[in-house]
């Protein structure tokens, strides 16, 4: 029952639960809009947006507050938002019939309901964002202390609990819903979460007393603050001095939520700046190119295999392989990083993502892709009428959501594509790639943890998931603008283009990082052996 034991039995709670919640919400938010993805959209959107926003604001929170405090309120934040969600769900389910015969108060009621769920389901988010920034970007580098090789070993072992969990926490979920109802599933949920909050309450407290540093941060953070305060204003010439006086004087006259207003504000531009600043800023902004892609296997993806006759226990097939590839990224992570750094490290698993990735552009190209660039001009022609009847055509028919699972759910004039060889290397390509993208996570996800000052890494960690977002929010805006089959190819080619911008930067990052590195060395092997010279 060692601090280190007590984080991993943390975690793994605390992503069952998330893992179970993101799927579960996906599949409510449909049954709530009558089979119509809207609703996933719109609280996708909110989601990514609320971050985007926040990430800094939170990042500041996490770095001003002591982190017993921190990790406690998140914890708490994140559990009684999923709860009352759930609650909310259970009583919408329940009385849904009840609910459509109020034909004069059905649409207010509805956009009610459905606005306090995305509500609750954001906080949730945000709560579990915070916790995560706390207990992994932050408790597990005071833990380890100055061995690397265990921080390693960590950022590992709890990238490879998210990997398996991630096969069995939807599935568990998914037979309670399936084999019973809704209304069980989120009671199901809800018991989870209120075991959950319990337990990892009390691990984390254990944390908190086993490690006498985790205590040491607020006092230590605020001193260095007043320090840094101090010598600016000592620096700075008179007109300076004045300058930020005035300012604070012209706040001072606003009313207190303009003044609050001002304070957020001041605190996200200089969270963005901190970020920028910091040694490592390439290398983060590389891992956040990486999230705009479509080669994953998210909801874009899935659609995708729908498409080209793949079946729904096929698919499960593939994310099951998709989440073993991952767990080889972890070990070739471990294995490089003990035997040539974390620069090289990087390298490495930067380019065999990349030629992994080059299957899947090879399959833009096979035999049985309905890559056509030519739906372009069918979209963009004046002849609507004719264009309309073209489309109709060459476009894939839906079928209800209530088709068997086992069976394409999309098909194109047959049954099956002319050719399986497409598919087969988009996600052959996929899978393999996992290995130098969790590899490549796990060397930027280090390196941020070793060079971010402890005073700035909450504040820059919450900046880095909000860059991560807003790079999300640019794949989302990619499939909105392409949505048609047809159009998948290209979104693989800019995808790919997307990858290569982000390993680039890690490259120039690496290259200054060597340089710094070898100047370092140099500089120490010319220092006098001997203190007496």
């Amino acid at each position: 029952m060692g601090p280190r034991f007590l984080v991993y039995a943390s975690c793994a709670l605390s992503i069952w639960g998330d893992r179970m919640w993101h799927f579960a919400m996906s599949v409510f938010l449909i049954e709530l809009y009558g089979h119509n993805l809207l609703l996933t959209a719109v609280f996708g959107l909110v989601v990514a947006g609320s971050v985007l926003v926040f990430g800094a604001l939170i990042g500041d929170w996490i770095d001003r507050k002591p982190r017993n405090k921190v990790a406690h309120a998140s914890l708490f934040i994140q559990n009684s938002s999923v709860t009352a969600c759930c609650v909310v769900l259970m009583l919408v389910f329940s009385y849904k019939a009840e609910i459509e015969q109020m034909w004069h108060g059905w649409f207010t009621v509805s956009v009610f309901c459905y606005a306090v769920v995305i509500i609750l389901a954001d906080l949730a988010n945000l709560a579990s964002t915070a916790l995560t920034i706390t207990i992994q970007k932050d408790w597990i580098v005071v833990i380890t202390g100055d061995n690397r090789g265990q921080l390693a070993g960590m950022n590992a072992a709890i990238r490879r609990m998210d990997q398996v969990i991630n096969i069995f926490a939807p599935l568990s979920v998914g037979q309670v819903m399936t084999w019973a109802s809704n209304v069980i599933g989120c009671g199901f949920i809800l018991g989870w979460n209120l075991i959950s909050l319990l337990v990892e309450f009390i691990f984390l407290s254990r944390v908190y007393q086993l490690v006498p540093p985790l205590a040491v941060k607020s006092q230590q953070n605020a001193g260095e603050y007043v320090i840094e305060r101090q010598v600016e204003l000592t620096n700075a010439p008179t007109e300076q001095k004045s300058s930020p006086e005035m300012q604070r004087k012209s706040v001072t006259k606003l009313p207190l939520c303009f003044r609050k207003m001002h304070r957020m504000l001041c605190t996200c531009r200089d969270g963005w700046k901190a970020y920028y600043r910091q040694s490592v800023f390439l290398a983060g902004l590389g891992l956040a190119f990486l999230y705009t892609t479509v080669l994953g296997f998210d909801c874009i993806t899935t659609g995708y295999a729908y498409t080209q006759g793949i079946s729904g226990s096929l698919l499960s097939i593939l994310m099951a392989l998709s989440a073993f590839s991952g767990l080889m990224g972890t070990v070739l992570f471990t294995k490089l990083r003990k035997h040539y750094g974390l620069a090289v490290t990087g390298v490495v698993s930067s380019l065999l993502h990349v030629s992994c990735l080059m299957l899947c552009v090879f399959s833009v190209f096979a035999p049985g892709s309905p890559f056509d660039l030519g739906i372009f001009s069918l979209l963009t022609s004046k002849n609507s009428s004719l264009n309309h009847e073209t489309l109709q055509k060459n476009q894939l028919h839906i079928y209800p959501f209530q088709r068997n699972i086992n069976q394409p759910i999309l098909v194109h004039g047959s049954d099956h594509p002319e050719s399986y060889i497409s598919i087969i290397l988009l996600f052959s390509g996929v899978i393999l790639a996992r290995i130098g993208l969790w590899s490549f996570d796990l060397t930027v996800t280090q390196l941020l943890q070793e060079n971010i000052p402890e005073s700035e890494r909450g504040i820059v960690n919450g900046v880095q998931s909000s860059m991560n977002y807003l790079m999300d929010l640019v794949h989302f805006i990619m499939v909105i603008l392409a949505p048609q089959p047809q159009q998948f190819g290209l979104l693989v080619i800019i995808s790919l283009l997307f990858v290569i911008t982000g390993h680039v930067m890690y490259f120039i990052y690496a290259k200054k990082y060597k340089i710094k590195e070898t100047v370092i060395q140099t500089n120490s092997e010319r220092k006098p052996q001997n203190p007496s010279v």
